[in-house]
């Protein structure tokens, strides 16, 4: 059997040269050993001059060894040193040469697993936690100072003497694997159109990474091209490529490769699955953003909530129901996420019954996000108690766990590389509940609501803020409602978010232990919150935009989905005050001649600065502007006999207001030390509405928002922070106010009051004193929710700034004078 070997290499009669040299000179003048003094190279002290010459040694010796010993025989040297021998034979090779030649691999310094060989570096394969598979990787594992243990069959092998010089650890040398710096080592690359760099320069930089450019495409190992070539549906290059089933990739696969100095997946990067006639169905996880972002808004919620039939079971059609026995639904949702073992998956099980009491088992598995490679079974049962066995044994076998008992009382403990139950409502979520583009102007125009509010709660009851919001967010799978889960299963996923955050606090890993501690938080985050992009998270930012902020906006979601219900029907009996009615709160739209209206403008104008997007900045106009009354809110004769009082701007995403209006704010989730999480369990707000609207802003093909203004009471005592406070618990308690001073500040000399002795801090924004603060506005924060009132919200629209439109005149061909 041959194996290629990614190392340096060396001619054999050299090696013999060079060590025969060295034996001549030490029998003429025999030293004493050198003893190496500290931090000098042992391998250098004791003649082996470099890493060229171990790996010319190391070379020689694999040559021997795949000629006198079998694949069998090399599972036997791994199984005598307790090393995984079940793997694939070309796995074997490497793994027995290594330890034969370099010594037993140590344990992993994070978990204590075992480290294994794998491509050019050793990887553990233990388990960190029950969430997650350790996932510590090194090029220079620990070596235990151990003789090998070589079985008896070994010992009549021509390569047993070269074997046995290797078994004394003292005569080992160290390994060192160099890292590739030329990530196309190996390849043939060809062009194709025009790219945004000529083919001469991705000619020099294809060869400079190791690469080859190839003239034809045959035998290429892919075909690079223009992102264009989608749109044009291919050309004859592209087909020929397409036919032979040769990857075509997007010119970005070139660029992240070099950046990253490795082969990028072609997957990833792939644009022929559309031009393909039979389509490849590509995972949304490897797709360009902008395509995935237009697929998840279009695509169909395939399971809405407990009640809903897979709509890839095409039971629905039949009268499908899910079999409903002893006060059980039989439908779960189960996904994993174990980045360890490139696990992100999902699975799907419901007995279903059909007309004519038919009874059906639907199973479906897959990639989250690659619903059309998900692999699905239907099979029909005459005995319900059969198939219920046969459903509970299924879900043990993938959770490890017994279903009765998570039925009926939640009890489940999660296992190492098993699924865990996403706990789905019965209820119905808003992406398929909400208003469809096509209800939405009748829905409007057929209510009793004032037309203003009526339009108002056409947004926020539609399905298109929703979807938004999801997909930024990446938690738009289409086969896991994340938008109807049970408070439950919305409380263990607050329970993650804060233990992680205090274990941060508690303690501060560095190295090797921060790095598994965030992967293993990671893994059991989009397990209980599935994601078509997990990625690693690495710092307190992306903690809270991608994880507490994310999380709260799914919790609001949720509230809006049993909220909204189930809209799809008819809309000609005033769908729209219905669920106004249901949110217990006012909304009164102010004109624009009141006094209001006027000084809310002003204080948008004074405190706004624009929100730039790449290189284009957007400023704001108001639409809208609603007084609110929300019962979930102290009212204002209640705020106006508390002390210091100050009107302020909340940010928000569109798919949250729904709940603020209804149920008013919460505290945030967890403390952590970045804007926005750095006072605590507190509702933040802030004196410039540049800072609401990072949050209020969304797309930018969908400029839309709406910026909220509270009137919030700071308390008798306000402490002022530049930093984030060591102790967020002191002030929790005492639910003292605080004010996080930023780097911009109002202008207070143009601070008015409003009624009811409320300050307006509106001013131009200058830059205050504290250069140095991570907060780039004042930022306040309030510990009880009866000190905050809702009192208007400000439907705005974001535009472009100071854009110009160049006119373009077409060119008209001339026609040859006769």
């Amino acid at each position: 059997m041959k194996v290629h070997e990614k190392r340096s290499h060396s001619h054999a009669s050299d090696e013999e040269k060079k060590v025969t040299t060295r034996k001549q000179k030490a029998e003429a003048a025999p030293k004493k050993p050198k003893i190496a003094n500290e931090g000098e190279d042992k391998d250098k002290v004791n003649g082996r001059s470099n890493a060229a010459d171990v790996a010319a040694e190391f070379e020689k010796f694999c040559r021997e060894t795949r000629e006198h010993l079998s694949i069998k025989q090399m599972r036997e040297i791994l199984e005598a040193n307790a090393r995984d021998a079940s793997i694939a034979d070309e796995a074997v090779v490497p793994r027995c040469q290594d330890i034969l030649f370099y010594g037993p691999v140590g344990d992993c310094p994070v978990c204590g697993g075992k480290l294994e060989l794998s491509g050019d570096s050793y990887h553990c394969e233990g388990a960190y936690s029950e969430w997650s598979s350790c996932v510590y990787s090194t090029r220079s594992p620990p070596r235990r100072e151990e003789p090998i243990n070589i079985p008896e069959s070994i010992g009549k092998t021509p390569v047993y003497e070269l074997i046995e010089k290797h078994r004394d650890p003292k005569s080992r040398p160290k390994r060192e694997i160099a890292s590739v710096d030329k990530p196309f080592v190996g390849m043939m690359i060809a062009l194709s159109g025009r790219l945004s760099r000529t083919h001469q320069y991705w000619k020099k930089k294809i060869e400079k990474n190791g690469g080859k450019v190839a003239n034809s495409v045959i035998g290429a190992t892919c075909l690079v091209v223009s992102p264009s070539e989608r749109d044009r549906g291919g050309s004859s290059k592209v087909a020929e490529a397409v036919e032979r089933g040769i990857p075509v990739v997007r010119e970005a696969w070139l660029t992240d490769s070099i950046e990253k100095k490795q082969a990028e997946t072609l997957d990833a990067y792939d644009i022929a699955s559309d031009i393909a006639v039979e389509g490849k169905g590509l995972a949304l996880d490897q797709q360009d953003s902008s395509v995935v972002a237009l697929e998840t808004l279009t695509a169909e919620l395939k399971v809405f909530g407990k009640r809903a039939v897979h709509i890839d079971s095409k039971l629905q059609d039949e009268g499908g129901k899910i079999l409903e026995k002893d006060g059980i639904l039989y439908n779960c949702a189960l996904t994993v996420c174990d980045q360890g073992r490139n696990l992100n998956d999902f699975c799907i099980m419901q007995l279903i019954v059909a007309r004519e009491n038919r009874l059906y088992l639907y199973y479906r598995k897959g990639k989250i996000g690659n619903s059309p490679r998900a692999d699905d079974k239907l099979e029909e049962w005459e005995n319900v108690n059969d198939a219920i066995r046969e459903f509970a044994k299924l879900f043990e076998e993938l959770t490890g766990d017994q279903f009765e008992p998570w039925e009926r009382e939640k009890k489940i403990h999660k296992k190492n590389m098993k699924f865990f139950p996403i706990d789905i409502d019965d209820g119905v979520e808003v992406r398929y509940g909400g208003l469809g583009l096509r209800q939405l102007g009748v829905a409007a125009s057929h209510s009793k609501l004032d037309p203003k509010v009526a339009n108002l709660m056409k947004v926020l009851c539609s399905q298109e803020i929703y979807r938004y919001a999801l997909m930024e967010m990446g938690y738009d799978s289409p086969e896991i409602p994340i938008g109807m889960v049970t408070d439950l299963h919305l409380r263990r996923c607050e329970d993650t978010l804060k233990e992680f955050a205090e274990k941060l606090k508690s303690s501060t890993p560095t190295g090797n232990k921060a790095d598994a501690a965030w992967a293993d938080f990671t893994q059991r985050w989009f397990t209980l919150v599935p994601t078509t992009r997990p990625f690693p998270f690495k710092d307190y930012e992306e903690l809270a935009d991608q994880g507490v902020s994310s999380y709260e906006a799914i919790r609001d979601i949720n509230t809006a989905s049993r909220l909204i219900g189930d809209m799809s029907g008819s809309t000609l009996d005033d769908p729209l005050f219905e669920r106004y009615m249901k949110l217990n709160c006012s909304l009164s739209p102010l004109e624009k001649e009141e006094d209001d209206y006027k000084m809310i403008v002003k204080y948008l104008d004074k405190t706004y600065e624009p929100v730039s997007i790449a290189d284009v900045s957007y400023g704001v106009s108001v639409q809208n502007i609603f007084a609110v009354e929300a019962s979930a809110c102290p009212s204002l004769d209640d705020i106006k006999k508390l002390p210091n009082k100050v009107l302020l701007w909340c940010g928000t995403r569109s798919s949250n207001l729904l709940r603020h209006l209804q149920l008013g704010f919460l505290p945030s989730t967890c403390s952590l030390p970045v804007p926005g999480y750095m006072f605590g369990r507190a509702i933040v707000c802030s004196d410039a509405a540049a800072e609401a609207a990072r949050y209020g802003f969304t797309a930018v093909d969908r400029p839309e928002g709406f910026l909220v203004l509270a009137v919030a009471s700071l308390g008798e005592e306000i402490q002022e922070f530049s930093s984030p406070p060591e102790d967020t618990k002191s002030l929790e308690e005492k639910g003292i106010g605080a004010k996080g001073l930023g780097k911009k500040k109002t202008d207070e000399s143009e601070h008015f009051v409003w009624k009811d002795n409320i300050n307006v801090p509106c001013g131009k924004l200058i830059p205050s004193e504290h250069k140095e603060s991570p907060l780039e506005y004042n930022e306040y924060a309030v510990y009880d929710p009866q000190q905050v009132s809702i009192r208007f919200l400000v439907e705005v629209k974001f535009e472009e700034k100071d854009v110009e439109y160049e006119a373009v005149e077409l060119e008209t061909e001339q026609q040859p004078e006769e």
